[in-house]
C-alpha cells in the first residue's frame, strides 16, 4: 500500500446543504447552520476554524433557501456606515474580520444525496489538492493551541494520506456513528482497516467513532464515483468511498485533543448554549449566578 505525497492542505470544504430537519420549524426559514451559539452562527464557528489553521480557500456546499449563511460572510455598506457613525468602532472591526477570514465561494448541491454527493461537488475546487472537510453543522473546540482540523492537517503532513477525526463514544451509542477497527501506530492515531456506518453494538469494532473533521487526498473522488448508492435518497456514504480509498493509499485516524457539539441534535445545542454562554467574556459571570440561582430555586 502506497502512502500519497506530503502536501500543505490550503484548501477545506464545508457541506452545509442539509434540511436540518431537526430543528424544525425554525429551519424553515433559516438554515441549521446559522443557529446562534451566544453571538455567533455555527457556520462562523466552523469557519474560524479552517481559518486559524492556515486554509486560505474555502468551498461551502450550499442548498436553496441558504441565502443567510452566505450574507453573513459578505460586506453591508449600511450596517457598517450605521456602526461607524454611531462609534461602534469594535463591532465594526469585528465584522470586518468575519469578512477576511478565508476566500470563500459557493457552489449549490441541487440533489440532496448525501455527504459523498455534496463532496462530489468540490472535484474541481480542489484541483488535484489535499483538501480539508468541516461539517457545517458541528463545532469543534481543540482543548490544545492547535485547531483540531490543524491536528489532522499536521498528521497528513507527516504521515501522508487521509487522516479523519476520531472520538471515543459510549459503546451503547456506537450505532449511531461511523466507527474504525484499526491499528494504533503512534500516540492517538492509527492505521485504518476497517470502517462500519452505524454498526449494532455487537457488530462494533470499537467506539472510535468518526468525528466530522477530515483530510483528504483527491484519489477519493474516484472513490465516491464508484461507491453504491444507497436507499431512496441514493445517498453516497463517505465511509464507503473511504475503504475503497484504502485499498490503494493509507487511510489514517487521528484522536483529537478536542471536544465536538453536535448542533443538530437538540440536547447537544442545549449543552452547547450553556458552555460557551458561562465561557462568554460579555456576561458570563451574570450568567453562571443567573443558572446559579435558577438550580437552588428547582432544589
Amino acid at each position: 500500500m502506497s502512502k500519497s505525497k506530503n502536501s500543505t492542505v490550503r484548501k477545506a470544504v464545508i457541506p452545509a446543504a442539509g434540511f436540518g430537519t431537526r430543528f424544525l420549524p425554525f429551519t424553515r426559514a433559516v438554515p441549521k447552520e446559522m443557529i446562534p451559539l451566544v453571538d455567533k452562527p455555527v457556520i462562523q464557528y466552523v469557519i474560524e476554524e479552517a481559518a486559524a489553521a492556515g486554509i486560505e480557500e474555502i468551498l461551502v456546499i450550499t442548498s436553496s433557501g441558504k441565502e443567510a449563511m452566505r450574507n453573513h460572510f459578505l460586506p453591508e455598506a449600511e450596517l457598517e456606515a450605521r456602526l461607524s457613525a454611531t462609534g461602534k468602532t469594535a463591532l465594526l472591526e469585528e465584522l470586518k474580520t468575519i469578512q477576511n477570514l478565508a476566500e470563500i465561494s459557493y457552489v449549490e448541491q441541487k440533489v440532496l444525496n448525501g455527504l459523498g454527493g455534496a463532496l462530489l461537488l468540490a472535484e474541481e475546487f480542489a484541483a488535484g489538492e489535499p483538501f480539508a472537510v468541516l461539517l457545517g453543522d458541528t463545532v469543534v473546540e481543540s482543548s490544545s493551541d492547535v485547531p483540531v482540523i490543524g491536528q489532522l492537517m499536521a498528521r497528513s503532513s507527516e504521515f501522508g494520506g487521509t487522516v479523519v477525526a476520531l472520538e471515543q463514544v459510549p459503546m451503547e451509542r456506537v450505532s449511531s456513528y461511523g466507527v474504525i477497527d484499526g491499528k494504533l501506530i503512534a500516540e492517538r492515531f492509527y492505521q485504518i482497516d476497517k470502517l462500519v456506518e452505524k454498526p449494532a453494538i455487537e457488530a462494533a469494532p470499537s467506539n472510535l467513532a468518526i468525528a466530522s473533521r477530515y483530510v483528504l487526498t483527491p484519489g477519493i473522488f474516484e472513490c465516491l464515483k464508484k461507491s453504491p448508492a444507497h436507499g431512496a435518497g441514493q445517498e453516497l456514504y463517505l465511509t464507503d468511498a473511504l475503504m475503497l480509498l484504502s485499498n490503494s493509499e493509507a487511510v489514517y485516524g487521528c484522536e483529537v485533543a478536542g471536544h465536538r457539539y453536535d448542533i443538530g441534535n437538540k440536547l447537544e445545542f442545549l449543552k452547547a448554549t450553556v458552555e460557551f454562554g458561562l465561557r462568554h467574556a460579555d456576561g458570563g459571570d451574570k450568567f453562571r449566578a443567573y443558572l446559579k440561582q435558577k438550580l437552588s430555586e428547582l432544589e
